[in-house]
């Protein structure tokens, strides 16, 4: 595996090119970047140019990781040269289908599952319901295989965002990169480390994303009371207190962030869906956890294999706004644990996707961790 490294501010710039790094032989580039720029036909152009015979997979963010700082407002890029390893990919739209759910099935059935070894997913994250899509990529009887990812971002907006494969990025695509070959060796973890608080409480009204009611209570009014005097900053507060949730057979929880409010009605809009009869918690910031999750799923994919030569961190945009200054404190903390020689890249999310528990590589939609993908061909 060969990697070569770039981030567009002012101007392109390389950060990292490893030797021996064909840029012809490049197979693929992952190119996460701010709404605005990575729309930009000229960043398509440069990019097929640079890397003439790579598939261009496109997610704009909420911010961009780069070895061991978090950028804004920029481009950063990731051309890799597998020696030994196959990459396939696809792009779909979710308005061409009668669901996210349906998408994501389409997305699981496009190609054969010899020899697959993972699959790595990109995707719109306003458009596109993040919980039905990880069903749909989940639905196969088939051999389970690794699925991470992340929806893509557009700063603290929630507005519009872009993803897509060898083309202008849009709303509503969705990209699945498929890796095959024995030689690659490919781990994931995912945590958030937030404190959970108050009572544990049942939904008893939703409709998929929307929560409408929390014991038999209206949800937002109940909300409300926790947050205090941080009731008159909604939504934009909310993303200090996402609710932890889990199902009656589910050990694992996740967690999820509100993306808006609807004071008329009194319901919340989750990144996820909420369905009824879970059991939910409200959560609240912990920095230093928030900080040491990062190395802890660190710590989990080495405990697992060796060393990667590439990681993808996908974080929560919740994060970076709690953190602030201190967000790059996350990606440092889990360097620390890889090795200083691993080449670090990814993005600030509206959803990350990997599996919730060691026990299944059955994919899930999280909200607030942090979630990385490592490669390494051996």
């Amino acid at each position: 595996m060969k990697v070569k490294k770039q981030l567009l501010t002012d101007c392109w710039e390389t950060l990292t090119e490893q030797k021996g790094f064909d840029p012809d032989k490049a197979q693929l580039v992952l190119a996460f970047g701010d709404s605005a720029k990575i729309v930009l036909p000229e960043q398509l152009e440069y990019l097929r140019q640079s890397y003439p015979n790579a598939a261009i997979a496109f997610a704009s963010t909420s911010g961009e990781i780069a070895s061991n700082n978090v950028y804004d407002h920029s481009i950063v890029s990731l051309a890799i040269w597998f020696e030994k390893s196959t990459v396939k990919t696809i792009e779909t739209d979710v308005r061409e289908h009668n669901s996210s759910f349906e998408a994501g099935k389409f997305l699981r059935d496009a190609f054969p599952d010899k020899d697959l070894k993972s699959i790595f997913v990109l995707s719109d994250g306003t458009l596109v319901n993040g919980s039905e899509l990880v069903k749909g990529l989940n639905h196969s009887e088939a051999n389970e295989v690794l699925i991470t990812g992340g929806l893509a971002g557009d700063a603290d907006r929630f507005q519009q965002t872009f993803a897509g494969l060898n083309t202008i990025p849009q709303p509503g695509k969705i990209v699945a990169i498929r890796f095959y070959g024995e030689a690659l060796q490919i781990g994931s973890g995912s945590l958030g480390g937030w404190d959970e608080f108050g009572p544990e409480r049942v939904i008893t009204g939703s409709d998929k994303n929307i929560l409408h009611a929390i014991d038999h209570k209206n949800a937002l009014e109940l909300y409300k009371e926790y947050l205090g005097p941080f009731k008159n900053e909604l939504p934009g507060s909310a993303l200090l207190f996402p609710l932890s949730i889990s199902g009656e057979n589910q050990e694992q929880k996740l967690v999820r962030t509100i993306l808006s409010i609807d004071e008329a009605s009194g319901t919340m809009t989750f990144a996820g869906n909420m369905p009824v009869g879970s059991k939910v918690r409200l959560m609240k910031a912990n920095f230093d956890k928030i900080i040491d999750a990062s190395a802890n799923v660190a710590k989990q994919i080495l405990d697992k294999q060796d060393a990667p030569e590439v990681a993808i961190l996908i974080s929560c945009v919740g994060r970076k706004l709690i953190l602030r200054d201190r967000a790059y404190e996350e990606i440092v903390a889990a360097r620390q644990i890889m090795g200083e020689d691993v080449i670090i890249s990814g993005f600030y999310s509206y959803g990350e996707i990997s599996p919730a528990t060691d026990l299944t590589l059955a994919c899930e939609l999280h909200n607030q961790t942090m979630t990385i993908t490592t490669f390494r061909e051996i």
